[in-house]
């Protein structure tokens, strides 16, 4: 080979890295159902670009302007959005279309003249944004935007399950605002549409109730927080802080915008002590209480024969139905013991007058919650333990427990969201060597396993699968104090949990996932989250090394 030739050899190469280094992979995370790759030269996407939406759906609206703004912050590339078809150029089209069938379904379709991204809701349309957005390759210079490729293709895509979630505990450790909204980023990106906001708890309350300002100024502050494993040392460091309501309807509407449901959990009756410090007079004994060091069960729990308790609470529940628009009302309803009601009178004597033993108080209690909650037009969840009693058959159980908690509450009527801790418990570690590793609540689960959930398996009958209708990721914060931990503990595992929500169990391979996810991880890493590298031995291990 002559020199002349080896430069042009070289020329060529480097074209061809460039080339496809500006070109749009629509392998994405979570894998569309069917990418069909069709004849034809791409669209390329430049300046001169423009984003069309003819309609004046406030969401389609939003949905134009946050495409502008992912094409902008992901390449670089800075385009207009108008309500009019432009001549000449090329253009992105959002667009409604009532033939394609479900409501978070879409269609992207790419030829050399223009992008189209159609769904019969503006949910739809958002989800094809996310896989157009995810598309793109990442610019890594802050030199001018180079033009991207977009090779022509056909994309149908919808999700398996209706609701996809991830739970946030705030009751534990407070996070504030701009964290929270950006824990609803994380969640745009992979895709899901359901943020449970986990908001009491022994160690603190969390939400502004304008009629008992106690729970803001004695519930909301514990004054340290228990060293490790729940030792006998403490910090005596002060902890805590609420969201006004204000910020809680900045959130909702935040989260609104982007397609994702803001669920609300007051747990009750167990998990109150932060509830039971600033009133004391809804205890059995009568106080005084604290609010929660350390983490566990604990006796201390409302008095459910007391009447003033369920007025407090409807109180409760009507303020926060005021800026908590969700169809849905979470009352927690885990880990209450009876060993106060055994001891108490008020609780023995509303047993007898109900027929039923005192250790079986909490059945009665959660029904009155039920209709109190279904009166208000709300549809009630609650975690296992509320498939003790009766209940409506609307009720849905929120399942850490596996297949036995499903099989009872689908036999019983209900509809299931699924988390068991085996699979979606992303407080749990992330390796089985844990010198280096942030400290945990314990267990062990790598990505492959959270991706290996099947939600529907076949070994299940349909009777029982058919009522799964979501699942859900839950972050427990007892040993998580930091946004980066929290950032740590989900990511990349959320991405795994998205390719369980959103694709059939059958597509699913596990080698092609960490491709997939390892382009994503670009992305992570242009919106400087923090992630764990595990899948990655190389990057872990060097990055190990530095430690």
């Amino acid at each position: 080979m002559t020199f002349k030739q080896a430069l042009l050899l070289a020329a060529f190469c480097l074209l061809s890295i460039t080339t496809h280094s500006a070109t749009a992979n629509y392998n994405v995370v979570p894998l569309p159902q069917s990418i069909t790759m069709t004849k034809g030269k791409p669209f390329v996407l430049n300046e001169s670009t423009a984003i069309t939406c003819t309609t004046a759906n406030e969401l389609m609206q939003h949905n134009a302007h946050f495409l502008a703004e992912y094409i902008a912050d992901v390449t670089g590339i800075k385009l207009a959005h108008t309500t009019t078809v432009p001549k000449g150029a090329g253009h992105i089209l959002l667009t409604l279309d009532n033939k394609i069938a479900g409501k978070e379904a879409y269609r992207i379709t790419v030829t050399q003249k223009q992008v189209t991204i159609a769904g019969s809701t503006a949910a739809g349309v958002f989800y094809g944004i996310q896989t157009l957005r995810k598309a793109l390759p990442v610019a890594t210079s802050n030199k001018a935007a180079a033009p991207v490729e977009l090779p022509a293709v056909q994309i149908a895509d919808a999700p398996l399950l209706p609701y996809r979630g991830m739970m946030l505990d705030c009751g534990r450790h407070f996070f504030p605002v701009s964290f929270v909204k950006r824990f609803i980023d994380m969640m745009v990106l992979h895709n899901m549409n359901a943020f449970h906001w986990h908001l009491s708890e022994d160690q603190g309350w969390r939400i502004e109730i304008k009629k008992y300002p106690k729970l803001m100024e004695v519930g909301a502050w514990r004054s340290g927080t228990v060293v490790g494993h729940n030792s006998d040392v403490d910090d005596h460091q002060p902890h805590g802080g609420f969201y006004t309501q204000e910020e809680i309807k900045q959130i909702v509407e935040y989260a609104r915008q982007r397609h994702i449901e803001v669920i609300p959990e007051i747990d009750i009756p167990g998990h109150t002590k932060a509830l039971l410090a600033a009133y004391p007079e809804l205890g059995c004994t009568g106080g005084p209480y604290t609010v929660g060091h350390n983490w566990g069960v604990h006796h201390d729990v409302l008095c459910v024969g007391n009447e003033r308790v369920y007025a407090v609470l409807q109180d409760i529940i009507d303020e926060l139905n005021q800026v908590f628009p969700s169809a849905y009302f979470n009352i927690g309803g885990d880990e209450a013991p009876s060993t106060r009601w055994q001891q108490c009178k008020r609780c023995q004597d509303k047993a007898k007058e109900q027929g039923i033993d005192t250790k079986h108080l909490q059945q009665y209690f959660t029904k009155r919650m039920e209709q109190y909650i279904n009166g208000k037009g709300k549809t009630m969840i609650g975690w296992d333990e509320i498939l003790e009693g009766e209940l409506a058959k609307s009720t849905i159980v929120l399942s850490r427990r596996y297949l036995s908690t499903w099989t009872k509450a689908a036999k019983a009527g209900h509809n299931v969201i699924t988390c068991p801790g085996k699979y979606a418990y992303f407080d749990y570690y992330q390796a089985k060597n844990t010198l280096h590793e942030p400290q945990a609540i314990g267990g062990y689960l790598p990505v492959e396993q959270v991706y290996s959930f099947n939600p529907r398996p076949d070994t299940v009958s349909a009777d029982i699968t058919s009522r799964i209708i979501g699942v859900q990721g839950n972050l427990w914060t007892e040993y998580v104090p930091t946004t980066a931990q929290a950032e740590y503990m989900v990511l990349p595992r959320m991405a795994a949990l998205a390719e369980v929500q959103w694709m059939p169990a059958a597509r699913k391979n596990y080698t092609e996932f960490v491709e997939r996810v390892t382009r994503l991880a670009r992305l992570y890493d242009h919106y400087g989250y923090t992630y764990a590298l595990h899948i990655w031995p190389e990057r872990y291990n060097h990055n190990r090394a530095d430690w």
